[in-house]
């Protein structure tokens, strides 16, 4: 049975960050409906001054945060010492766990496209989780072609392929390019996994339903899901992880299950007590 389209959402520009201008496609409103897929936010500029004042140093805790640059440059620097600089068709993948401090700042390119996903983490590991930080490179990312497109393996499973997991929730990341009038079947079977996809460049097919460009469209329980190209070539984006049903307390950077844990994590901000675990992933 294929996954069936079953909420859609635009979202709305807005800035963040020191003035980026982005559109915030998913936020606390749409915690229910796309679990453990928190925030997407999207970027797509060729403007510089729309993003070079980017993310200065911030933090962050109770996520996992990826950023998929389609094209452009960003740098990214961290309270562990990490200085690390991804390019077109690159990655990122930042666990915050108990407490991380970065900041993202892109660099003037021809064209600045790409998204950032926050990935919820299981209440069990949101202060155990140590903060770490992996560049996802071009050099690790598999290709795999198909008739009429590419899939390129981000992060978890594609049939025999293997990329780059996350300790805690699973996550099949794929950047899918489809050429004019083609089309992929993907396998995602199990009622316990959270299927969603984002049209980042042109509009597309979904289990037979049009989702217009930069659309986050969630799916519903099934066993495929069916992508396809109408008469122009397209690149979407493919997240397939697992439901959390638990509570979720969130306020800017900081995402728990309690509000008492959001007033604790920003006490210890305020006493320089923030940082909890420095430990190797």
């Amino acid at each position: 049975m294929e996954r069936k389209v079953i909420t859609e959402v635009k979202g709305y520009r807005t800035q963040d960050g020191d003035g980026v201008n982005l559109v915030r496609v998913l936020g606390n409103e749409t915690v229910q409906d796309f679990n453990p897929f928190l925030m997407l936010d999207a970027f797509d500029s060729k403007n510089p001054e729309d993003y070079i004042k980017g993310f200065p140093m911030h933090p962050r805790r109770g996520i996992e945060t990826v950023t998929f640059i389609s094209k452009g440059v960003m740098v990214h620097e961290d309270h562990l010492g990490t200085k690390a600089t991804i390019h077109d068709g690159e990655a990122q993948w930042l666990t915050a766990g108990s407490g991380a401090f970065h900041s993202e700042m892109p660099q003037p390119a021809e064209r600045m496209l790409g998204v950032q996903l926050w990935l919820n983490l299981p209440a069990k590991d949101k202060l155990t989780a140590a903060p770490f930080y992996h560049g996802i490179l071009n050099s690790e990312i598999q290709e795999i072609p198909f008739e009429g497109g590419k899939l390129r393996l981000l992060t978890g499973d594609y049939k025999n392929y293997h990329g780059f997991e996350g300790k805690y929730l699973p996550l099949n990341y794929y950047d899918i390019h489809l050429d004019a009038g083609a089309k992929i079947s993907l396998d995602c079977a199990g009622d316990e996994r959270s299927v969603m996809v984002f049209t980042l460049e042109g509009a597309a097919i979904v289990s037979g339903k049009k989702v217009a460009a930069k659309t986050a469209a969630k799916l519903g329980n099934g066993d495929t899901v069916t992508i396809e190209a109408e008469n122009s070539p397209i690149e979407i984006l493919f997240m397939d992880s697992i439901k959390l049903s638990e509570n979720v307390a969130w306020l800017g950077p900081i995402v728990m299950n309690t509000k008492q844990e959001i007033i604790e994590a920003f006490t210890e901000l305020e006493k320089g007590t923030f940082i909890k675990a420095q430990t190797n992933y």
